[in-house]
């Protein structure tokens, strides 16, 4: 259950007149809504010389021009023990240069802040660029509400991928209705009607629909354009009405006055949901490229309206793949086109209606408030964290919890009796894709994991059968073993691929080193011997360090066998050598990319060099993971596998989802395998980290792992844990907490960075 009681919104607020106070407000009730026993309030922005009559909601005015409000606030907000802060940012709504009132505010504040960037500038002022990073800074995540947002975040602006999330601007969950009624309720039946909504302001280009209209007319003379919306206040304290009232002239010019009708009104938000709802066409005929959030596009996209827009930011992702209309900037006779087509076409505009408003079912303020709700818990538990960092950064490592029991209910829920099942829809066993030895093998390492004195042995008859899978995965006849097995016991293929065959022969290997069975260790090195020989042609770096890993444990388990050295020499010589090519003062790695499973790559050499007395392996090893950790680590200190999204790009630093419960695993093992190679106890921490983010220390704050049955999920996507809990999965997260628990035994497993569990 979620630890949030209280919460504050910083930003414009009802009954001021804007898009940011409508923003605000309903952002603040959507939260307040969706929880009966969280605490919301707003610190609202007055500007300079006005008056409102705010909301009991409003708990504190801050006038835009005067600094001491703004300290005033950050003290109110400290004081009242409120479990986070959410900004909503415009430059134009705070005092001094480029708004840089905010940052004193903000830089004072003792719990987490989650920043909404409404306008993010791809070209900023000087005086710009420093505030936004200021805020950045002091910012636990940041949210924009188009993918072009985040782009211009991480090109611009270098703000770390980790600390943006990407948010549609919200929208009322209201039906799917025709537009009859409505008409008829604001006395425009028998009309087509186009809408325009929104504060009035030459940006909005209100005159390029105005000059359409002649061509509109020419197709659909029943067409009539409505601009309901007041001029914007600061405008109007600036010009007056002189702007309204150009565009009432220029429709007169064009003898079009009797169908362009300016509502000079700011409703409140029943009256705008029939406005939008009798509308026939929606037009935002905005004139800057960078409009990064449209809350107008957004709730007439939400009410399943068909649309005309330029092709500004925001309505350039949002009514991409039909979903809209795009036409060029200032083109009314590309605009007026679009429209009367639309006007003229009742299926195709059925069909935009129903596609915009079931693809916008996802952005309702109910939805909407939980994104940040998640947002919120994830930042005050990474808050919690960096603070007990800070204040315990010389804590002895003995004061932090053990990792937690080892249960099995779900990895031999994952098992019948043939073997490990692939894949798991949620919790429950898949039996359509089947079995493969790449995840039997690695269940057999589980095996021979809980042979160590302290944990509960897997069942006799599964770990025997187990063996029997693997036994069966062998082809004599290709001398590989095969990978792929369907539900009905019938392999797929001849032969698996070589990284397959690598960590089978890896798993063979621990087998005969430390399986309970005398019996099964005698067949697991027999078989390790007759398969060993396939790896000499491998071309897998993955296999090579499979291999490797293998070798180790069968050489320890018959020390007498002299004729695996060379294989053992010339396997760990190509790493080397790959190496050697590829690394450059900044990319200090095996491959031109990073992939799966990376971290057994260092853990070979380091393994494979002290144990044959080799240091220059040893070193490789240790120079590699050491930068592979620094891919590896957040600047807020979190463990972030390396995410499938990087598979395949070359020289880049690794994009973060999604991520994989076996990197976890990997980096676990490899990095006690350094601690025991050197003594570093920063390998120590680096495991630690790697098991907390099973545990909800990421990038999400999300746990992947059950505690009650041992079960994980399948990773992270880039908003949510994948909730399938796979074979491979399972066993991952098995194995790592089993490496974690046998050091925590020996007096060596505790670390600052080992969240503390219910």
């Amino acid at each position: 259950m979620s630890n949030l009681s209280r919460l504050a919104f910083i930003g414009n607020a009802l009954p001021r007149r804007c898009g940011i106070a409508t923003f605000t407000t309903d952002l603040q009730c959507a939260i307040a809504t969706s929880r009966a026993d969280l605490e919301t309030c707003i610190v609202a922005m007055t500007d300079h010389g006005q008056v409102y009559d705010y909301p009991p909601t409003v708990r504190l005015e801050v006038n835009d021009d005067k600094i001491e409000d703004y300290v005033g606030a950050a003290d109110f907000l400290n004081a009242g023990y409120f479990d986070g802060v959410s900004l909503q940012h415009e430059f134009g709504i705070f005092g001094g240069d480029a708004g840089a009132h905010i940052v004193p505010l903000l830089s004072r504040l003792t719990m987490p802040v989650i920043t909404t960037f409404h306008t993010v500038l791809a070209g900023p002022t000087p005086a710009q660029r420093d505030v936004l990073d200021r805020i950045v800074d002091v910012s636990s995540r940041v949210v924009v509400m188009a993918e072009k947002g985040r782009e211009v975040l991480r090109t611009v602006y270098r703000v770390p991928a980790e600390k943006i999330e990407v948010m549609p601007h919200g929208i009322p969950d209201v039906a799917f209705v025709e537009p009859d009624q409505a008409k008829a309720k604001f006395g425009f039946s028998g009309r087509s009607v186009i809408l325009t909504f929104g504060l009035l302001s030459p940006n909005k280009g209100i005159e390029v629909v105005i000059d359409a209209m002649p061509e509109i007319l020419k197709r659909r003379a029943d067409a009539v354009y409505v601009v309901l919306g007041a001029t914007h206040p600061n405008l109007v304290r600036r010009q007056g009405e002189a702007y309204r009232e150009s565009l009432v002239a220029r429709a007169r010019e064009l003898g079009v006055e009797d169908h362009v009708v300016f509502l000079d009104q700011f409703v409140d938000r029943p009256t705008l949901l029939g406005f939008i709802s009798m509308c026939d066409v929606y037009v935002t005929p905005y004139l800057n490229e960078a409009q990064m959030t449209s809350g107008t596009l957004a709730y007439s996209f939400g009410l399943g309206k068909a649309i005309v827009s330029t092709p500004y930011w925001h309505a350039r992702e949002l009514l991409a793949e039909d979903r809209g209309v795009l036409v060029p900037f200032g083109d009314s006779t590309a605009t007026g086109r679009a429209i009367a087509e639309l006007l003229t076409d009742d299926t195709r505009r059925q069909a935009m209606r129903r596609h915009a408003y079931s693809s916008s079912r996802a952005m309702t303020w109910e939805r909407t408030a939980e994104r940040y709700l998640g947002a919120f818990e994830g930042a005050r538990r990474r808050h919690h964290l960096m603070v007990i960092s800070r204040r315990d950064q010389r804590a002895p490592v003995t004061d932090i919890p053990a990792p937690p029991e080892l249960q099995l209910d779900h990895f031999l829920s994952m098992c019948d009796d043939t073997g490990l099942f692939q894949h798991a829809v949620h919790s429950v066993p898949d039996r359509r894709h089947g079995y493969c030895v790449d995840d039997n093998a690695r269940a057999l390492l589980l095996a021979c994991a809980l042979n160590d004195p302290g944990e509960e042995r897997l069942p006799e008859v599964l770990t025997a059968r187990l063996a029997a899978f693997v036994q069966h995965a062998w082809n004599p006849r290709t001398r590989r073993f095969r990978n792929f097995m369907s539900f009905d016991r019938r392999w797929l293929e001849d032969s698996g691929s070589e990284d397959s065959h690598g960590r089978t022969l890896w798993a063979l290997a621990e087998c005969a080193r430390s399986d309970a069975s005398p019996s099964r260790r005698r067949w697991a090195a027999a078989l390790f011997v007759e398969a060993l020989a396939s790896a000499e042609s491998f071309r897998s770096p993955r296999a090579w360090a499979f291999t490797l890993l293998g070798l180790d444990a069968y050489c320890a388990a018959t020390p007498g066998d002299a004729l695996v050295a060379p294989l053992r020499q010339r396997l760990a010589d190509r790493l080397m050598a790959i190496l050697a090519a590829v690394t450059t003062s900044d990319w200090v790695w095996f491959e031109e990319g990073l992939a799966y499973d990376n971290a057994r790559l260092s853990q070979a050499l380091i393994v494979t060099g002290a144990a044959t007395g080799r240091p220059d392996y040893v070193q490789a090893g240790l120079r590699s993971l050491r930068w592979l950790m620094t891919q590896q680590t957040t600047a807020a200190g979190l463990f972030r596998p390396v995410g499938t999204a990087s598979f395949g790009t070359k020289r880049q630093p690794p994009k973060a989802f999604d991520q994989q419960p076996v990197e976890a695993a990997a980096t676990i093992a490899a990095c006690l395998a350094a601690w025991r190679a050197d003594g570093d106890v920063e390998w120590k921490d680096h495991a630690a980290r790697a098991l907390a983010w099973f545990l909800g220390s990421n990038d999400l704050s999300s746990p992947l792992v059950d505690l009650d049955t041992g079960g994980c999920r399948d990773g992270l996507h880039p908003d949510r844990p994948n909730e399938n809990r796979g074979g491979e999965s399972v066993v991952s997260y098995l194995l790592g907490l089993a490496q974690m628990r046998q050091l925590a035994r020996v007096g060596e497993g505790r670390s600052k960075f080992m969240p503390r569990l219910a």
